[in-house]
């Protein structure tokens, strides 16, 4: 018979995953996290990864290629890594968050965070040094290919912004943008007081979708709510609308796979994030 395991804690904690790659620490995603602790304490778990998916070298040369394929050794990653785990590990005493040290993935970088965002409740990436390293394509993957396997939601934070004071949330009626919304509210019930602007975008001359329904749900937790209709195209113009926004968060669904039906295109995610502006929150089904 296996032993039981029993642990009691006085309060209810969050276990929130934060990544570092390489050399590379958000400083950005880390100050997110630490804000988060000063409201309601919770659990914050480093992973620390490789500079590259060293899985991906070893099959480059077992297929008998030749040359170097990445310009940073092994050995010299190892040195950062230790260096930024030590980091860490100072910042989270400084800053009296409970924390948790990873440093070890079985099998591919992308496999290894899916396994570690199952058993958590938030992944936080700072996203301009996310493997910056292998250049701009190659980032810009594997920030996609890590929010469509994250098996937790993601605040994906720019490196300089201002903490949220208020919250947008992008909805289409569709049942993605209203579980990103259920997720946040669960997640944050201490930011449920901002000022909180649900926006539908749409050239058409058409309603809000399910605005009584919406209504309903959302103002039972919501304290300052607003509902908006964006008389534009999401795709062209929803970035340039948000950026005017001020210090805001911009809570949606899925990423990239259009799981938002045809209201919010998949670009309009990816252009704020690529402006370095705003925290977003992003969840799916």
């Amino acid at each position: 018979m296996k032993d039981k395991i029993h642990l009691q804690k006085d309060i209810e904690m969050k276990k929130v995953l934060i990544i570092f790659d390489g050399e590379h620490f958000s400083k950005g995603a880390f100050d997110f996290a630490c804000h988060m602790n000063e409201t309601n304490q919770i659990l914050l778990v480093g992973l620390f990864l490789p500079s590259v998916d060293y899985t991906d070298v070893m099959l480059y040369y077992i297929g008998g290629m030749a040359g170097p394929l990445y310009p940073l050794s092994l050995e010299t990653d190892t040195a950062a890594i230790a260096n930024n785990v030590e980091k860490f590990k100072q910042l989270c005493l400084k800053n009296n968050t409970e924390y948790r040290v990873h440093t070890e993935i079985i099998g591919t970088i992308l496999e290894g965070i899916k396994k570690e965002t199952r058993y958590a409740d938030l992944l936080i990436i700072g996203e301009e040094l996310f493997y910056n390293n292998l250049g701009s394509s190659s980032q810009e993957v594997y920030l996609k290919d890590t929010m469509h396997r994250a098996e937790c939601p993601v605040i994906v934070v720019p490196e300089t912004y201002s903490f949220p004071n208020s919250l947008i949330f992008a909805y289409d009626g569709s049942q993605s943008s209203v579980y990103a919304i259920k997720q946040f509210i669960n997640l944050f019930p201490e930011m449920l007081t901002l000022k909180a602007l649900i926006v539908y975008s749409s050239p058409k001359n058409d309603d809000i979708p399910d605005i009584d329904y919406m209504e309903e749900f959302a103002a039972r937790h919501l304290k300052d709510l607003t509902f908006f209709k964006l008389d534009t195209d999401p795709e062209k113009y929803f970035n340039t609308w948000m950026m005017d926004r001020g210090s805001a968060l911009l809570v949606t669904g899925s990423y990239g796979r259009s799981s938002l039906s045809e209201i919010f295109k998949k670009n309009f995610v990816t252009d704020v994030i690529k402006d370095h502006k705003l925290p977003v929150f992003i969840t799916h089904l």
